[in-house]
C-alpha cells in the first residue's frame, strides 16, 4: 500500500509540475522575435560592471548604508550591477581582453557629483601635481588626479562568461604591472617560431589578499595564470570585446567610491 500511495504522490507531483509550467512559451518563440524591443539601446545605455574588492570601510559590507548587499564581506569581490559576490580566498576566473591606462581627475569627497571632472588617456598631455599630505596628487585647481589602470575582461566563473571592467590604482598599480608582465611574458611556438599570443588567449584567478604599510591595512588583488583558454565560444566573445574596446565603442563609466576616511591608498 505504501509503494501506491507513493507512486500516486509522485504522479499527483507530475500533474502540479505540468500545470505550472503549461503556460511556459517555446524559446522558438523568443528566438524568431530576437532582440526586439531593444532597438533604441546603445552603449551609452549599459552599464558595464566593475569588479570591486570589499573592504572594511566600503558601503556594502555596512548594515547601515543603503548600499549593503546581505552577506557582503570585508575581501569579497562585488559585481556592482549585479551585487553578485565571489569569495576573496577562492577568486574569480578571467580572460583579459583589453588594457587601458589613464589619469582620472577627482574633486574631494562632498563637493564632487560622483563622476570624473576629466580622463586622460596616458600619453595625453597631463597638468603638473603637487603629492599632499595624504598622498594625493594634486592639480592647481584643488582637484586631484589618480592614476588608474583599467582591465576590460570576460568573467568565466559562473553559469555563463560575462564582460566586467577591474580598475587598479594606487597600491594596485603594481599588481597591474605584475599582471601585465605576465600576460607579455607568454610565448607559443607558431608556424614562423615563437609569438606573444593576445591576452584574451589564456585565463587568470584573482584572488583578494591583505596588504599593510605604514598607512593601514586594506585588501588588495592576487593575479595568478590559469592556463590557456579552451572554449571557442568564450574565445570569440572575448575577441569582439576587445575589438569594441579599442574601437571606443565601449567606455568605463568611472565613479568616485571614496569612503569618508580611507584606511590606506588602494
Amino acid at each position: 500500500r505504501k509503494q501506491n500511495h507513493n507512486k500516486k504522490e509522485t504522479r499527483n507531483m507530475n500533474q502540479v509540475a505540468k500545470k505550472e509550467n503549461a503556460g511556459a512559451l517555446s524559446s522558438n518563440v523568443f528566438e524568431a522575435d530576437a532582440a526586439a524591443g531593444s532597438q533604441n539601446i546603445g552603449q551609452e545605455d549599459l552599464a558595464l560592471p566593475f569588479l570591486k574588492v570589499l573592504g572594511q570601510l566600503s558601503p556594502e559590507v555596512n548594515k547601515r548604508n543603503s548600499k549593503y548587499v546581505e552577506g557582503a564581506e570585508p575581501g569579497m569581490i562585488i559585481n556592482t550591477v549585479t551585487n553578485e559576490l565571489y569569495d576573496g580566498e577562492k577568486g574569480i576566473n578571467v580572460v583579459p581582453v583589453f588594457y587601458k591606462r589613464q589619469y582620472i581627475e577627482w574633486q574631494d569627497r562632498g563637493e564632487s557629483s560622483g563622476a570624473p571632472v576629466k580622463i586622460y588617456d596616458a600619453g595625453d598631455d597631463v597638468p603638473q601635481t603637487t603629492r599632499d599630505k595624504s598622498y594625493k596628487d594634486r592639480l592647481p585647481n584643488g582637484n586631484y588626479l589618480e592614476n588608474t589602470a583599467s582591465h576590460f575582461v570576460i568573467v568565466v566563473s559562473g553559469n555563463a562568461p560575462s564582460t566586467a571592467l577591474i580598475s587598479m590604482k594606487a597600491t594596485q598599480l603594481k599588481v597591474s604591472r605584475k599582471w601585465n608582465s605576465m600576460m607579455m611574458g607568454i610565448r607559443l611556438q607558431g608556424k614562423n617560431g615563437l609569438f606573444t599570443p593576445p591576452t584574451y588567449s589564456h585565463i587568470y584567478n584573482l584572488k583578494t589578499i591583505q596588504m599593510s604599510n605604514d598607512k593601514g591595512t586594506w585588501y588588495g588583488w592576487d593575479v595568478t595564470k590559469v592556463g590557456p583558454v579552451s572554449d571557442k565560444g568564450v574565445y570569440d566573445q572575448a575577441k569582439l570585446f576587445s575589438t569594441k574596446v579599442g574601437k571606443g565603442e565601449i567606455q568605463a563609466k568611472h565613479g568616485s567610491e571614496e569612503p569618508a576616511k580611507q584606511a590606506a591608498p588602494f
